[in-house]
């Protein structure tokens, strides 16, 4: 298909989806409802780093193993599959009633999943090409091959205990070939997938629509087909209190993550509901995979200013910021990067407030630079900053000038990837339950683009632990080189942990089987309304 050729196709594609849905998923009532508020920027599921992408992936498509809201790993795709005894040799066998959504790119509409789309699928992840900021999770595999339809067998250069968890992730979702050789870049807007539901229409800032995927292969306990619903309508408010509006007038079905200022409106100091908002929707809190942080490139001056930052570290009271902003919904990161949950066995109360430790540190840090005065620029966005003006208040005190620059998401995203920013926030949301996914920002070989080390940390030491731990299975083994780990970031400090989060959800009192997780991932195959 020549340029000219696909670009009229891709024309008449859109084209027709929008003309034959644009009243459609208004005048359907079985349609949830949501918004993300900082946009979606690709349906590829090779960029769903984080969860404005993952969301939408999650409903379009599958892999070859999942995990359910009890962090346990169950069939997806692959119906079977076996482990060898070294845990380097995994072997999966793919259902053969797998159809991907109908595509005018497929000789008869659509055709059966099989082992050599997870082939290709994989191949994308490490295509230097394509940059995913997944390829990171393919670091330890050896080789991948489809040994024939059914069979698809990946081998591993050292055996890995979490390896399985990985291949949960959406990055190795599996995609079909001949859509992509087709349209190229623009199946990050037009996703073909496997999923319960199937991409209708994306009209830039304003809707998202997804709807019911009629040949989708999960039933429930019952043996009805899933999904209930008709479809997914997925809005783009920017602003968290005209979403929260929205969802209080009753035209959103769901929100999560209410900005700071929405907390103090309708939660008490002790995180629960004020008695005016107690009967008007259903809320759900639950312990949330989460850590948010203060990330500081590094890139240059690892070791320059390491005073500074650790001045920073015990300059900040987190019981009280947690308190007061977030009328204690979530958990001071008094304990590293792990959150908690994951850090039981870890040394604890890394980063107390100390200010006269603070004070000492910061002295000595403009001593030895010969400055009279420390002055400081932060970049965010907007729904983190009365937590950020809290940290301003908490280094004047020690002398620190905290300038704060607003920004939206999308840049401050694309900052924090290109190493932009001196100092930034940000947050690190777990990909599967084991500490080493944390410990993993600051593994060097995952400088970005190509994986989540933002801060561009390095360090021999560190990454040979790094390295050991992905293959201990003795629990005593692992605590000590976890610890071993934070002992480390604690003392070149190229973060300052905030907060472990927990995930606030809030529903409309008609929705019916949504389901909770640590990781706060949105799973509508089941969500019915009455």
């Amino acid at each position: 298909m020549n340029v000219l050729t696909k670009k009229f196709v891709l024309l008449i594609l859109s084209l027709s989806v929008n003309i034959s849905c644009v009243s459609e998923s208004d005048k359907i009532e079985n349609v949830f409802r949501y918004n993300e508020y900082s946009n979606i920027s690709s349906l590829d599921p090779v960029y769903s780093s984080t969860l404005r992408n993952i969301w939408p992936c999650n409903q379009i498509f599958n892999g070859l193993v999942k995990m359910d809201e009890n962090l346990n790993i169950v069939a997806d795709i692959a119906e079977q599959w076996t482990i060898s005894e070294d845990k380097k040799v995994y072997r999966f066998k793919i259902r053969n009633d797998v159809y991907f959504h109908e595509s005018i790119f497929f000789e008869n509409k659509t055709r059966k999943v099989n082992a050599h789309d997870f082939e290709y699928s994989f191949k994308r992840i490490t295509d230097k090409d394509i940059a995913s900021p997944g390829s990171w999770v393919m670091n330890n595999v050896e080789s991948f091959k489809a040994v024939n339809d059914s069979i698809f067998e990946i081998n591993l250069k050292e055996g890995f205990n979490s390896f399985i968890e990985i291949l949960t992730m959406k990055y190795c979702s599996v995609v079909p070939k001949e859509v992509i050789q087709s349209i190229g870049d623009s199946f990050s807007k037009n996703p073909i997938g496997t999923g319960p539901f199937k991409f209708k229409r994306w009209d830039d800032n304003i809707k998202m629509v997804l709807t019911k995927n009629e040949n989708y292969f999960e039933i429930d306990s019952l043996g009805n087909n899933l999904p209930y619903l008709d479809g997914i309508s997925i809005r783009f408010i920017p602003d968290k209190k005209s979403e929260f509006m929205e969802f209080l007038s009753g035209n959103l079905d769901f929100i999560s993550s209410p900005e700071n200022t929405i907390i103090d409106q309708i939660f008490d100091i002790n995180g629960n509901l004020n008695d005016n908002f107690k009967n008007k929707f259903i809320l759900s809190k639950n312990p949330y995979l989460n850590t948010e942080y203060i990330g500081f490139n590094l890139s240059e001056k690892l070791e320059k200013d390491i005073l500074l930052r650790k001045a920073i570290n015990h300059a900040i009271d987190r019981q009280k910021m947690m308190k007061f902003l977030r009328k204690n919904i979530g958990y001071p990161a008094s304990n590293g990067i792990v959150p908690n949950g994951l850090n039981t066995n870890f040394k604890a109360n890394r980063y107390n407030k100390n200010i006269e430790k603070s004070k000492i540190l910061i002295e000595e840090y403009m001593k030895i630079n010969n400055l009279s005065n420390v002055s400081l620029d932060i970049t965010t966005d907007a729904q983190y900053l009365d937590v950020l003006e809290f940290v301003q208040s908490e280094l004047k005190i020690i002398g620190i000038n905290l300038n704060i620059n607003i920004t939206p998401p999308s840049i401050l995203r694309q900052g924090k990837a290109t190493g932009k920013f001196d100092i930034f926030r940000a947050s690190w949301i777990a990909d599967y339950a084991n500490p080493e996914n944390y410990f993993s920002l600051f593994y060097s070989k995952n400088h970005t683009p190509y994986g989540p080390n933002y801060t561009f940390f390095s360090n021999e030491v560190y990454d040979m632990l790094y390295e050991k731990i992905l293959y201990l299975t003795d629990d005593k083994d692992l605590n000590e080189t976890y610890n071993q780990l934070e002992d480390i970031i604690e003392n070149y400090a190229p973060i300052v942990p905030l907060y472990y989060d927990m995930s606030v959800r809030m529903t409309q009192k008609n929705i019916n089987g949504l389901k909770n997780n640590p990781f706060n991932i949105l799973d509508l195959k089941t969500v019915y309304k009455k």
